[in-house]
């Protein structure tokens, strides 16, 4: 078996700073011959003797005085090491790694994140754009952003937004020359631009409602993509229609590039939650993101 490298070293540096077994039991906590009996334990392990002892005092031999003129500054590192792991225990400090989806920045990073970085410059934050799922643990994320229903659910999960509305959209262009569907059954004689899930490979069939049914459609088209802003680009150079989360199509909308269509039957869906293993929660870079996030909320209330 192994002997541990540090036993005896607390031992050995108490006495080398107060030149004396009692006193440097006392500092530890300890009786003097708990402290004897770990220093002859040292010395014997190194094979040289470390101090002169008389009944007067205690001095360091010269072999003593080598070996702490190298253990010294090691100690300190580790006792600052140790200040380090207090200072990530107490208040936020660190890398914050995120992964969310695109639709998030408008709606959630874009107002939190300057008043993140102001109130805890200590914390950096690293952000990974992904709209597929993922296993954040595997992946090293401290934490993820995603629509509710695609959070894991062995995660804690906070809301971040209310629910979410969902958009069929256009291009003015493209609705001068196929029209408007004035249900979703129509679209099936129009083109969509269609959404492959990049977890699963599945192209996802549009969803509707009406007087409480629900139902979905599968909108022909010849463009596929795994990507929203790359989805929205083509709906705004006329490509075909988009089905969309709308808070990630309100800017183009507003500006005229993209006009929705069949408001009437569009479904919500939960909103943006972050979610994170239970255990990570005592961190306090995630809580104070959280906190602000949750004061963020009510201020848009």
């Amino acid at each position: 078996m192994a002997v541990d490298p540090f036993n005896g070293l607390t031992e050995f540096l108490a006495v080398a700073e107060h030149r004396s077994f009692t006193a440097a039991a006392a500092a530890l906590g300890v009786t003097p011959n708990a402290v004897s009996q770990a220093i002859k334990a040292l010395e014997s392990r190194l094979g040289v003797q470390l101090f002169v002892r008389t009944t007067r005092r205690v001095a360091l031999t010269e072999a003593g005085s080598a070996f702490l003129l190298r253990v010294r500054p090691a100690a300190s590192e580790i006792a600052e090491a140790h200040d380090l792991l207090g200072g990530f225990r107490d208040r936020p400090i660190g890398n914050l790694r995120l992964t969310v989806p695109r639709m998030a920045i408008p709606l959630v990073l874009t107002p939190l994140l300057p008043r993140f970085r102001q109130a805890y410059p200590d914390v950096s934050v690293e952000i990974s754009i992904d709209d597929a799922a993922i296993d954040i643990t595997e992946r090293g994320f401290d934490a993820g952003i995603r629509i509710g229903e695609a959070v894991e659910k062995d995660m804690v999960a906070v809301r971040l937004t209310p629910d979410i509305a969902w958009a069929v959209v256009g291009a003015p262009s493209y609705f001068a020359k196929r029209g408007r569907p004035a249900t979703p059954e129509e679209l099936t004689r129009h083109e969509a631009i269609r959404y492959r899930y990049p977890t699963s490979g599945t192209i996802y069939r549009w969803e509707f409602e009406r007087e409480g049914r629900e139902f979905s459609v599968d909108v022909p088209g010849g463009l596929i993509v795994n990507d929203f802003l790359l989805l929205i680009e083509l709906a705004e150079a006329g490509m075909g229609l988009a089905y969309l989360p709308e808070p990630s199509v309100r800017e183009a909308v507003a500006a005229g590039r993209l006009e929705r269509v069949l408001e009437a039957y569009l479904p919500t869906s939960p909103g943006l939650f972050i979610y994170f293993p239970a255990k990570a929660q005592t961190q306090p870079k995630l809580r104070a993101f959280l906190d602000l996030a949750a004061k963020i909320g009510r201020e848009r209330k």
